[in-house]
């Protein structure tokens, strides 16, 4: 797709489409979200090649890179956000340019798989991106939700971002630190790799889908074992769901799960967020200064230091 505007026109904010992982179940689909962007003034620039793809892939994974990596040196692209997750991102961890990805100012958008890239990034280059949205299924919904692409907005808008929600439960806290995090079990595999940033002092945010609690429990006892949330101030749930509990549980469920780690984890475990494989997420912004307020009624995340996208207007995803 190409800009048709006048020469003299403003130039319209450009977002590149790309696919670390796999394809769009839904070809069709993928095309009416494209043209969605395009009408709400989006220069849209698609790396994906259908003819590419490759078994589970959006293409090979030298092609894949290098999707990333021509999103990163066109000048005309501002955001980078995934096609989708499911896998693959892992496999191109050792072929990227990390200092070619920071230094290009792009702001990359997206979540679960996406979760490595994020964190890669972070840890290799100190370079901030945006927990949020991605292409299948946020925007080939039949109808977008509205609360994600505003999230979306007003997190790439800047230059300070604030998510909110009502919750029971959570304890009283005025904790401020690096926010990160993402998709739980990638966060996991990135233990003892250098992609795995080393925080200190920071506020962690974890999500997954498909996941029983116990393995919730033994992946983020995994992450104390290895010190991890001993060095973090906060550790903050996203949505878990998609698990089925079966007779064999005996009462063992997600509430009996957090109740446990409430008691061993050496950090305040907070509830709610409205971030995961959900369609009304936050977005949030990975390697920014946290603040997390906390009570009894109701929690916020709030996110400053973190590059914001001046040309953004109101309303450009929906």
């Amino acid at each position: 797709m190409t800009n048709t505007l006048p020469d003299n026109a403003p130039r319209r904010p450009g977002i590149a489409i790309v696919a670390p992982g796999g394809y769009p179940p839904d070809e069709a689909a993928f095309r009416l979200a494209l043209a969605r962007l395009e009408e709400r003034g989006w220069l849209v620039h698609n790396y994906y090649d259908p003819v590419r793809k490759h078994q589970r892939f959006g293409g090979s994974d030298a092609e894949r890179a290098g999707q990333l990596h021509a999103a990163a040196r066109d000048p005309d692209v501002d955001i980078i956000i995934a096609l989708r997750g499911g896998y693959g991102m892992s496999r191109l961890l050792p072929l990227l340019d990390y200092d070619l990805l920071a230094a290009s100012g792009k702001r990359i958008v997206g979540h679960s798989d996406v979760t490595a890239l994020q964190l890669a990034l972070l840890a290799t280059t100190g370079a901030p991106s945006f927990a949020g949205p991605m292409i299948c299924d946020d925007f080939t919904r039949a109808e977008p939700n509205l609360y994600a692409m505003q999230s979306l907005t007003d997190c790439l808008r800047g230059p300070r971002h604030q998510v909110s929600w009502e919750e029971g439960g959570n304890a009283a806290l005025d904790i401020s630190g690096t926010l990160w995090g993402g998709n739980l079990a990638m966060i996991v595999h990135l233990l003892g790799t250098p992609y795995l940033p080393q925080v200190d002092g920071g506020i962690l945010f974890v999500e997954d889908i498909n996941e029983h609690p116990y393995r919730v429990e033994r992946m983020l006892l995994q992450l104390l074992h290895a010190g991890v949330l001993g060095r973090q101030r906060a550790l903050v749930l996203g949505d878990f769901s998609g698990y089925r509990l079966s007779d064999y549980d005996n009462g063992y469920g997600f509430s009996s799960m957090l109740r446990h780690l409430r008691e061993v984890l050496p950090l305040p475990v907070v509830t709610g967020l409205p971030f995961g494989h959900i369609p009304a997420k936050a977005t949030l912004a990975v390697g920014s200064q946290g603040r997390l307020l906390s009570s009894d009624i109701e929690t916020s995340v709030s996110m400053t230091d973190y590059p914001a996208m001046r040309m953004l207007q109101e309303c450009m995803f929906f």
